[in-house]
């Protein structure tokens, strides 16, 4: 600042009515001041406001905010082809719902989940009661039928033997011929109402129509039901399937015909062959999938439904064999439904990074395409951060906890 600048702040400080300074002059005019004393006083006035003026003339720096902390580490190849490994589970080929054909009340369940069962073997009764009083009465209009039937025939008999003597007009003879027809007729009605009802009666047991397992149970003793409403979940025993839902970059090596190999957690140290058996025309419009149902060879007793399984695809012509990237699966995240995961550029920027998932591991993923070595991946805190957000790394406390 210009000197002259200052001393004129002074001067505006001295001469400022009712200031200390202003006073001090006032006072040292009415009484003889020795002069040292007064250059002193002058000197600490001017000191003073140099102090002041100097406060006022620096500038206040603006702090600057914190870098977020972030976990992160440099990526490497693991070295391992990566293979096409999708997550499946086991199902049976075929499974149908057990259901009465007529409505009643539930008295009777026979079997309960995961309950093995034989073809033809009864699960469950309705009350019979109305059944049995429709198939009485079926069966008595029947018998009345078949009386009427019998007195038409009689009297046909008779008429025609008198119509041979002449003893009867022609016509007389046709009526008793047409009451005969109807009560034919009307005999051959009353059976089959009748039969209808005898089969109404055994509706009200439900019999499992194949052997199988008995995977669910939709009603329970007492319980009023309609026709076809589902009382048991039957899946057939026979074939098993491996049912898995493939991106769409799986879909080369998913052809109707061609082989997987298949592991199951609840097997470990085992695997399986399966065969493509059928694949979905089109994609489902939620996941945007393709649902592939493989059938598995030789699986054994063990096998058993609802079982989780991995399908590692080969075979593929349109999907080489490269290098894979481990990662923790705490380093996981989406950005929509793609897979993605946060990179640290080489400014200490984030940016969200999509990338295909070759497999899922219990603690880990194995990335094919999207990471490229020695790029920085954040580990931890991933639904926190922002992108185009700079950040402070952090080598992982306990490098363990992130091993794969």
């Amino acid at each position: 600042m210009d000197r002259r600048l200052i001393f004129l702040q002074i001067g505006v400080i001295v001469n400022r009515p009712g200031s200390r300074a202003a006073q001090a002059l006032r006072h040292s005019s009415r009484q003889p001041v020795p002069q040292a004393a007064l250059l002193r006083r002058a000197a600490c006035v001017l000191a003073l406001s140099s102090v002041v003026l100097l406060a006022a003339c620096q500038k206040k720096e603006a702090t600057a905010p914190a870098l977020r902390p972030v976990v992160a580490t440099a990526v490497q190849a693991d070295g391992r082809p990566s293979t096409m490994t999708l997550p499946a589970e086991v199902q049976a080929r075929y499974s149908t719902p057990l259901s009465f054909r007529i409505a009643g009340k539930i008295v009777e369940r026979r079997v309960r989940l995961g309950d093995t069962v034989k073809s033809g073997e009864i699960v469950a009764r309705l009350d019979p009661a109305d059944a049995q009083k429709n198939a009485a009465s079926a069966q008595a209009q029947l018998d009345a039928a078949q009386h009427r039937l019998v007195y038409a025939k009689q009297q046909l008999d008779r008429d025609r033997a008198q119509a041979r003597d002449n003893l009867i007009a022609q016509a007389q003879l046709e009526q008793t011929e047409d009451s005969y027809a109807s009560a034919s007729a009307q005999r051959d009605q009353a059976a089959q109402q009748a039969a209808l009802s005898k089969d109404q009666l055994q509706y009200a047991t439900l019999a499992a129509d194949h052997a199988g397992v008995i995977t669910a149970e939709q009603a329970d003793t007492g319980q009023n039901v309609s026709a076809g409403q589902a009382v048991y979940n039957l899946a057939w025993s026979g074939d098993i399937d491996i049912v898995v839902d493939a991106p769409e970059n799986a879909l080369a090596a998913l052809a109707v015909g061609q082989t997987a190999k298949v592991t199951l957690a609840a097997l470990p140290g085992r695997s399986f062959v399966a065969r493509v058996r059928e694949l979905s025309p089109a994609a489902d419009p939620q996941s945007r999938t393709w649902r592939a149902r493989l059938t598995l060879e030789n699986p054994g007793s063990d096998v058993r439904l609802g079982m989780t399984a991995d399908v590692a695809l080969s075979g593929s012509a349109t999907q080489p064999a490269v290098a894979s990237f481990t990662v923790p699966a705490t380093a996981l995240f989406h950005d929509g439904n793609t897979p993605a995961v946060w990179v640290v550029r080489s400014d200490d920027v984030l940016e969200l990074r999509r990338v295909q998932v070759a497999r899922y591991q219990e603690r880990t993923v194995a990335i094919s395409d999207g990471l490229k070595n020695g790029e920085r991946v954040v580990l931890q805190g991933v639904h926190t951060v922002t992108a185009g957000e700079k950040v402070r790394v952090m080598a992982p406390l306990h490098p363990e906890d992130f091993a794969s």
